[in-house]
């Protein structure tokens, strides 16, 4: 399996390294900045092969151009989005499969947060890099999408299996569960899940990753086809892309 570790950098990004021992290429995945993905590849002696970009925001893509003059490596992106992608040299669209190593990754288009959003799915390897599409409680903000098209990506992700890991790009639990209790307090499990990130966060430990299951059990944006969110936002069952709007609606003032 692939072997994944956790950078922090800026405020509350995750930067992530993908390692296939048997091949010995790496990935980094949404690489913010280059300076701290330097020092882990050199702390665990490892050889950067390939950048994975979900989108082209510059808190996903800032360190690309320096890491590829550093070592050339090949980055993957999305074809949708191309021309905003720093030294692209593969584009990549829904339903491709990306062999990395010993591993394959299957490609969503994700589109919402951004038009031309994808994520990575390490099916064998159980993991999920979703960038801002999907996080712990919560989802992207529409800055290039509809609900509609957010919606649809979304039911993507969470029909994966629910042991899949998610490793999404920011650190943003705490805040997307105290959202998610305003409009779905009455969830057992989100309760739960509340006070152990809390527990969590005062130890000064990630959150993430997350799994597929949990967040199908506690993220109130998987969960705008529950009658139970839908009469919680004041609206009738039967239609979850305007109930999940109108909890991004609330998540954006909140």
């Amino acid at each position: 399996m692939l072997d994944i570790h956790r950078i922090p950098v800026l405020q509350d990004n995750y930067v992530w390294l993908a390692h296939d021992e048997a091949t010995g290429m790496t990935a980094v995945v949404d690489p913010a900045v280059a300076a701290p993905v330097e020092a882990e590849l050199a702390r665990r002696g490892w050889r950067l092969t390939h950048i994975l970009n979900t989108h082209h925001h510059g808190d996903h893509t800032g360190g690309n151009l320096a890491l590829k003059a550093a070592h050339g490596c090949t980055i993957v992106g999305p074809a949708a989005d191309q021309a905003r992608i720093p030294g692209i040299d593969v584009t990549v669209a829904d339903g491709d499969r990306y062999r990395f190593g010993d591993s394959e990754a299957q490609v969503f288009d994700v589109p919402g947060h951004t038009r031309g959003h994808i994520a990575f799915w390490f099916a064998a390897d159980g993991a999920l890099f979703c960038g801002d599409t999907l996080f712990a409680m919560g989802c992207g903000r529409l800055f290039e999408g509809t609900p509609g098209q957010m919606w649809h990506s979304l039911g993507k992700l969470k029909g994966l299996p629910g042991d899949t890991r998610v490793f999404c790009a920011h650190e943003y639990t705490q805040s997307n569960a105290r959202f998610a209790l305003s409009v779905d307090g009455g969830n057992p499990v989100l309760v739960a899940r509340a006070a152990e990130v809390d527990r969590m966060r005062a130890r000064g430990e990630a959150t993430v990753p997350s799994t597929i299951a949990l967040e199908r059990a506690t993220n109130p944006f998987l969960r705008a086809d529950e009658p139970a969110l839908a009469a919680a936002v004041g609206l009738k069952p039967g239609d979850p892309v305007a109930v999940f709007a109108e909890v991004r609606r609330r998540k954006d003032s909140f």
